[in-house]
């Protein structure tokens, strides 16, 4: 078949190698165009002009200019993947065989722009690939193959992204060749399972510590690598230090707090202090453990604002934590 395919981010790039080293023909690689100030390359626009392929980056490839560029290649079949925009229904139609697109989970559930991240937010234990049969509608196509994949209870979301983007070309691959020998089989979605995936913001990082501690865990697994997992500590003056709590002659105007950036994270259930209001600090010698809603969170590795990440025994070393104290 010959193919045009559509993708931006790093998530396609993995396929397209992969179509790439088939007996099919990728004619054209398309991207959006880069964006702000930087304009950096796409990840797909890279791996387009390492492998030598023709790339086009419209500002649209709905409008009825972009769908004659892309008609005057001829392609059989369009095949997207973390590309950035929806397809309408016309630029479908160019093709013999229309759009597929990849998807990065089990399709009706996750439907949006950040399928891997709410999977781990949720604590899901299983996720996979799907490809569809592009429609009009936000990744409501009928199903062409699926592939399940298990869930690491420790590994991010970048982590588990990636290894989804690995194995992706070989479903997309299976799929193309089933249209190209007319035995593809077409499953229709449950629309009443569906759910929805929207792009997480910064404002999804910061953690509240009335929540369960393993909550907050698949919370820091599913921000990074972005936009992380955070909370504060209110650091002291040597002089608060001194003052007995309430006193009238405490600073009125404490430092700022210390922003922490939260990395790895271990549970431990049950709490050694149940008691304690969420958020206090339980231990802080040669490691970190807070306390939430349901049990207690150690801190693996962090990062303070503006420095680099580091295991907890080291940045205790360099910051006066202590039990009792609270974050958030």
């Amino acid at each position: 078949m010959r193919l045009v395919m559509l993708g931006t981010g790093p998530f396609a790039v993995p396929t397209l190698r992969r179509l790439v080293a088939s007996p099919h023909e990728v004619v054209r690689v398309v991207t959006r165009p880069p964006r702000g100030r930087r304009a950096e390359a796409s990840p797909m626009q890279t791996a387009a002009e390492e492998l030598r392929l023709p790339l086009w980056q419209p500002e649209t490839v709905n409008s009825d200019e972009s769908r004659s560029r892309l008609s005057a290649d001829a392609p059989d079949l369009l095949v997207v993947c973390d590309y950035g925009e929806i397809l309408k229904r016309e630029t479908l139609a160019i093709t013999p065989h229309g759009g597929i697109n990849l998807h990065g989970s089990l399709l009706p559930k996750y439907r949006g722009a950040a399928p891997v991240q709410w999977a781990v937010l949720n604590g899901d234990a299983e996720t996979g690939n799907t490809v569809i049969q592009m429609t009009a509608g936000l990744d409501a196509g009928p199903c062409l193959g699926i592939d399940v994949l298990a869930i690491d209870p420790d590994e991010s979301a970048g982590e588990l992204e990636a290894r989804l983007a690995a194995r992706g070309g070989d479903l997309v691959l299976s799929v193309i060749d089933a249209l190209a020998a007319g035995t593809a089989t077409p499953i229709k979605q449950d629309r009443t399972q569906a759910s929805k995936a929207p792009r997480l913001e910064k404002e999804h990082g910061a953690i509240n510590w009335s929540r369960p501690a393993q909550a907050i865990k698949n919370q820091v697994r599913a921000l990074d690598p972005w936009p992380r997992a955070y909370t504060s500590w209110q650091r002291q003056t040597d002089q608060q230090k001194s003052e007995p709590e309430g006193s009238s002659l405490r600073s009125s105007s404490p430092p700022e707090p210390l922003r922490l950036i939260l990395h790895r994270t271990a549970v431990i259930t049950p709490s050694p202090n149940p008691e304690v209001h969420p958020g206090t600090i339980l231990e802080a010698n040669q490691r970190l453990l807070i306390a939430t809603g349901a049990g207690a969170l150690e801190i693996l590795t962090l990062q303070p604002a503006g420095k680099r990440v580091m295991h907890a025994a080291e940045f205790l070393r360099g910051y006066q934590l202590a039990p009792g104290q609270r974050l958030g």
